[in-house]
């Protein structure tokens, strides 16, 4: 079993937007007509606009995805000055717990440590995304409670997690 991360190319845009739309509605994150679904699979703006579009592949098939982002782009949700932040981490359910996902996060760990004036990762998440949260707090996470927020108008409440590099 080998997992390799790098930058996505445009043929592996249908493949992140099925894996990220079975992540978010398969597991029962979302309703799949729910408001923010639509965004979740707008792989082509997450592309053009993300700092970075990242996908990871197990034995040379695409089977997870996340976007980077920095302070003041239009993919940033709560990346403040020194942060890199990572967002939509989405791995097919039918690989889970191999380790892409752990392999998605080091892999950003990785590219934040080779930055000059970032110190730190952050993501948010759902509050159901219990799985990943045990993942992030295992790689040395930690929770960032004051910084919690609320999608406007979508009800959607997300939880902040911090890694200092």
């Amino acid at each position: 079993m080998s997992i390799t991360v790098r930058e996505a190319v445009p043929a592996d845009f249908d493949e992140i937007r099925r894996i990220t739309r079975d992540a978010y509605v398969k597991d029962g994150h979302i309703d799949a007509d729910h408001g923010y679904l639509p965004k979740l699979e707008d792989v082509e703006d997450r592309a053009a606009n993300a700092a970075g579009l990242w996908v990871a592949e197990l034995d040379g098939r695409v089977v997870g995805s996340t976007a980077l982002t920095f302070t003041g782009q239009p993919y940033t949700d709560i990346a403040v000055e020194g942060e890199l932040e990572f967002r939509m981490l989405a791995v097919d359910p039918a690989v889970r717990r191999r380790g892409v996902g752990r392999a998605i996060v080091e892999a950003v760990i990785a590219y934040a440590r080779s930055l000059d004036g970032i110190e730190a990762v952050s993501l948010t998440s759902m509050p159901s995304m219990t799985g990943a949260h045990a993942l992030y707090l295992a790689m040395g996470f930690e929770r960032q409670p004051e910084r919690d927020w609320t999608v406007p108008g979508m009800d959607l409440p997300l939880m902040v997690f911090r890694f200092t590099l």
